[in-house]
């Protein structure tokens, strides 16, 4: 008989030192992902703020926190201290395009890579791989959502839900990638604390992965997966808010397959992305 997913997390021995977490995933056939899918709480105003900072960003991402108290005003009809959104901001990780003064030097471990993707031409899989979080709004609470996507392709590699942004999350989910489907030449992505940390970084370096990192403030830079959250919030999370974690776990499982085998691509000449990919390699 198939177990459940949640049957199947709580078969996951953390403590078992002959197999890896990893490995006992795959044993159970249990994506890394669902480990991780405790949704984070607060309270019932700050999640329906937080919704509705999460759309109108997708819209303007340029929105700061000033202008976005102002539209909340005007179509909420709320009165917010602007250090509310400020700290809704940095829960939900959102960073604003408009360009920002260099006030400090990242610390220990914390380099910040220069951006190589700037007239690169990416006209074949597995060339370059760019990664990114979301914030995954649902009934009640919310998660983040990490995925990996091929420039080339469009196709989603790997993703991962977890209920903080940590380095040591992105990590396995990074690891995971390559071990499923190789090395890039490429790693772009934004210069958030998860992916300047030594932790994500050496995995990259141990594989010999030339490390690329989008300006402070740029989400234009790493467009292609911007869009895969477009696309995927327009087409299934606002659509259907899931009541858990294990709800939004399937949900996102499906649709990424969608995403992946079945949704074509006008970039793509109307091919599939599991298609383009495949032609790679």
């Amino acid at each position: 008989m198939r177990h459940s997913i949640e049957a199947r997390r709580l078969m996951v021995d953390r403590s078992e030192d002959t197999l890896s977490i990893s490995e006992q995933c795959r044993l159970l056939s249990l994506h890394r992902s669902g480990l991780y899918y405790h949704p984070v709480t607060e309270d019932e105003e700050n999640l329906r703020l937080m919704k509705f900072i999460d759309e109108f960003f997708l819209e303007a991402p340029f929105t700061g926190t000033r202008k976005m108290v102002r539209y909340i005003e005007r179509m909420l009809g709320l009165t917010i201290n602007r250090k509310r959104i400020q700290r809704l901001y940095r829960l939900m990780g959102l960073d604003t395009l408009r360009p920002k003064p260099k006030t400090t030097v990242p610390g220990e471990g914390h380099k910040i890579y220069p951006y190589l993707l700037k007239n690169m031409v990416v006209d074949r899989p597995n060339q370059v791989w760019a990664a990114d979080i979301t914030y995954i709004p649902m009934r009640r609470g919310f998660l983040y959502l990490i995925a990996i996507i091929d420039l080339h392709s469009r196709y989603v590699i790997n993703w991962s839900l977890s209920n903080t942004m940590d380095a040591t999350w992105c990590a396995e989910m990074l690891r995971e990638a390559l071990a499923r489907h190789g090395c890039p030449q490429v790693f772009n992505t934004d210069q958030g604390s998860q992916f300047t940390s030594d932790l994500f970084t050496s995995v990259l370096k141990e594989n010999n992965v030339q490390i690329s990192m989008d300006g402070k403030g740029r989400a234009t830079d790493n467009i292609f997966i911007e869009r895969l959250w477009r696309s995927l919030k327009y087409e299934y999370v606002y659509l259907n808010p899931c009541n858990d974690g294990v709800e939004l776990y399937a949900g996102l499982s499906r649709y990424i397959d969608f995403y992946n085998h079945k949704r074509v691509h006008q970039s793509l000449d109307y091919a599939l992305p599991i298609e383009a990919f495949k032609d790679a390699a």
